[in-house]
């Protein structure tokens, strides 16, 4: 039985931080994973989707960016050049080379202390000082009557796809949804995005929301609101596309179809149970040091509070140090959350509403970014919008949508993470004409209220 200060069950954004977070602290480190190492994030999520989005704004505005090369630059940033799968030996060299073990197969806890790994026909048993479960998640796919006839699309299939669809159907309006919604509208791909309720972007500032979906229909996008997929009928449509029904009584079809309607956690199969973590819910409820039992703890998207690569790669980093004796507590009050669409968005912090129903005596104060010198001189529509505390005169909530507004946005994170008083923000100088100039004008104005 070979013994490790640490074993990793997952070698995603959080499995490979605790890795590396534990080495350089000089503990032995095993870490496994059955598919890619390095996750999701760099071969089906966060880099091709981002890759996509790029050459579709370019292309879209003119540019020379046809499909095929757009393609070509998405393997090349998967690895996938020549392949029909993306190549991780990259991740596996980098973990070597810090001097963990990475181990290619499934595992599952066996008790206490105990991880089984089974991998090329065999099984071996690991002792572990202290295990971190990163498994990530999954596409989820619900319980719908036909389905299972339909060769739907996941994330992974809509970011690794080398020929464009005749026309594309999405069910969900989340990031996902908008996001590979928006690149196959402009490669010229009828798309229609089916909402279950009354707008995209639910958890997003309504006016960001807003922007983004006339972006999305000035690109070509259909936007049904208010129906959800009761029933599949595969290639019962015209032309032999996939027709689903909808709660509202409406079909809608298309040829190929992507599901973006949230997340499952893999959590059976791990033997969680036999170290007394319950999973019959499907979800876990880890402590603030991200424990869900004596030396096991839980990261990434299966840990909360949201599913973000940056917020995966924090708790890794955390989950191994608290892990190996460290006195360090997480903090979540200031999490960023950024969209790359055409408009981008971000946002840190509470909505107004959201804000008032904890008994906070909040404000939200806002500004129209078109008007602004930065919306003069970019040609840019979007907006800025500040919530505050006015008890205590501090910024717990920002939003945008514009230029930038994925970078912008950190400044407001910071603030909020150090409940900076809005005096301070007032008299911070502000770089002209920015995103972040207009934001500081609403610090100024909130600041005088």
């Amino acid at each position: 039985m070979d013994r490790y200060d640490l074993v990793i069950i997952g070698a995603g954004a959080a499995g490979e931080a605790a890795a590396f977070a534990a080495r350089e602290r000089g503990a032995s480190v095993a870490i496994i994973d059955r598919d890619l190492f390095g996750g999701s994030c760099p071969f089906f999520a966060c880099m091709p989707s981002k890759s996509l989005l790029h050459s579709a704004e370019v292309n879209a505005a003119g540019g020379d960016y046809p499909w095929p090369k757009a393609s070509d630059r998405r393997d090349y940033m998967i690895v996938r050049e020549g392949r029909d799968y993306p190549d991780d030996s990259g991740h596996v060299r980098d973990l070597e080379k810090a001097g963990a073990v990475p181990i290619r197969g499934i595992a599952r806890l066996t008790g206490p202390g105990g991880v089984l790994v089974a991998h090329d026909g065999v099984e071996h048993e690991l002792e572990a000082g202290a295990v971190i479960v990163a498994v990530g998640s999954t596409s989820r796919v619900p319980d719908l009557p036909g389905l299972d006839e339909v060769p739907f699309w996941t994330n992974r299939d809509a970011t690794a796809a080398r020929e464009l669809p005749e026309s594309l159907l999405v069910l969900g309006a989340g990031p996902t949804g908008v996001e590979l919604g928006q690149v196959y509208a402009r490669y010229g791909v009828p798309v229609t995005l089916v909402v279950p309720g009354p707008r995209i972007l639910p958890h997003d500032h309504e006016r960001s929301a807003a922007l983004v979906a006339a972006a999305l229909q000035r690109d070509g996008v259909e936007i049904r609101t208010g129906g959800r997929a009761v029933a599949a009928h595969a290639r019962g449509g015209a032309g032999g596309r996939h027709r689903f029904e909808l709660s509202d009584g409406s079909s809608v079809e298309g040829a190929a179809v992507l599901l973006a309607i949230g997340r499952s956690l893999p959590l059976e199969g791990l033997g969680l149970e036999t170290v007394g973590v319950d999973v019959s819910s499907g979800h876990l409820t880890p402590d603030a040091q991200l424990r869900i039992a004596p030396g096991v703890f839980v990261v990434g998207d299966p840990a909360g509070p949201e599913m973000f690569t940056h917020v995966s790669h924090y708790e890794g980093e955390m989950a191994a140090r608290i892990a190996l004796g460290e006195d360090v507590t997480p903090d979540f009050r200031a999490i960023p959350r950024a969209l790359y669409t055409d408009p981008e968005t971000g946002s840190v912090g509470l909505l107004v509403e959201e804000a008032r129903a904890k008994g906070i005596a909040a404000e939200e104060l806002s500004a129209n970014l078109a008007t602004s010198a930065k919306g003069y001189v970019a040609e840019a529509e979007g907006h800025v919008s500040i919530v505050v505390d006015r008890g205590k005169g501090t910024l717990i909530g920002a939003f945008m949508a514009g230029p930038g507004a994925s970078e912008a946005i950190h400044e407001a994170v910071l603030a909020v993470k150090l409940e900076t008083p809005l005096a301070v923000l007032a008299d911070t100088i502000h770089a002209f004409p920015t995103m972040a100039r207009v934001m500081g004008l609403l610090f100024a104005d909130a600041a005088k209220a």
